[in-house]
C-alpha cells in the first residue's frame, strides 16, 4: 500500500529535500567536488535547519543501502528517485557520494558561507513566501484577474492571515538587502515565479519596496495598538 505522509517523512522526508534541490541541474558529484545543486542545498539547511543535514546524510545511506525493487516503487511503497540524469546502476553510488559529502560538511565544519541564491530550488527555500506571493498573484493571469498591481497587492493583503504578511515584508527587505543590481533582482523575481512585469516607472527593486510599503498598512483583520 502507498506510503502514509507521516511515514513518507520520518523515512524519506530530507532525503526528498535534497532530490528536490537537484531539479534542472546536473548530478554531476565527484568524490572531490559537490555539484551545484548540493552546495546550494548545504548552504540554505547550514543556515536555516543544520540539524537536517545528519537525518539527510542517515536517509541517503539508507536508500543507497536498500533500494527498492520494482514491484514496491509501483505500489508506492518506496520514494522514488527522480530522474536526474543517471543510468539506473550509478545512482546508487551517486547517492553514496551525496552522503560522504553532507557527512564531511558536518564532521569538518565545512559551512558554505552565505550567499545570494544560486538555484531555483535555493530561492523558493529561502524565500517561501515571496515566491507563494509572486507565483500565486503576479502569474500571466495577474492583468485578467486585476486591475492592475496595486490591486493584486492589497488582495494579496486582505485575504492572508496578517502574521503571513508581516512574514512576506520581512522576505521581502531579506531580498532587498542583498543589494543586487536590476538585472540580477528581475532573475530573482522571475525564478520565484512573477510572469509579468513590474508596473511602469518601477524597476524590479523599486516595486519590491513599494509592495514592502504598501503591505505595512494595517491589514483589516489585524488589531490596532
Amino acid at each position: 500500500m502507498p506510503l502514509s505522509p507521516l511515514e513518507h517523512d520520518r523515512r524519506y522526508g530530507e532525503l526528498d529535500q535534497v532530490m528536490r534541490a537537484y531539479a534542472g541541474l546536473r548530478a554531476d558529484d565527484t568524490p572531490d567536488r559537490p555539484s551545484e545543486a548540493l552546495v546550494a542545498y548545504l548552504r540554505h539547511t547550514w543556515h536555516s535547519r543544520p540539524w537536517a543535514l545528519a537525518t539527510a546524510e542517515m536517509q541517503l545511506r539508507e536508500y543507497a543501502d536498500h533500494p527498492p525493487g520494482r514491484l514496491r516503487l509501483r505500489l508506492g511503497e518506496f520514494y522514488a528517485i527522480p530522474d536526474v540524469g543517471l543510468a539506473e546502476g550509478d545512482v546508487r553510488q551517486w547517492l553514496y557520494c551525496l552522503a560522504d559529502h553532507i557527512k564531511r560538511s558536518v564532521e569538518e565544519g565545512e559551512v558554505p558561507k552565505p550567499a545570494t541564491p544560486a538555484t531555483h530550488w535555493e530561492w523558493h527555500a529561502r524565500f517561501p513566501e515571496l515566491g507563494q506571493f509572486l507565483g500565486g498573484w503576479f502569474s500571466q493571469d495577474m492583468p485578467d484577474e486585476f486591475d492592475d498591481h496595486d490591486a493584486a497587492v492589497a488582495d494579496y493583503r486582505n485575504s492572508s492571515d496578517p502574521q503571513v504578511v508581516v512574514r512576506l515584508v520581512g522576505e521581502l527587505r531579506e531580498l532587498l538587502a542583498l543589494d543586487l543590481d536590476e538585472t540580477d533582482y528581475a532573475l530573482a523575481i522571475a525564478e520565484l515565479g512573477m510572469e509579468v512585469d513590474p508596473p511602469a516607472p518601477y524597476s524590479p527593486s523599486g516595486w519590491l519596496s513599494l509592495v514592502a510599503e504598501q503591505l505595512t498598512v494595517s491589514h483589516p483583520g489585524s488589531r490596532e495598538s
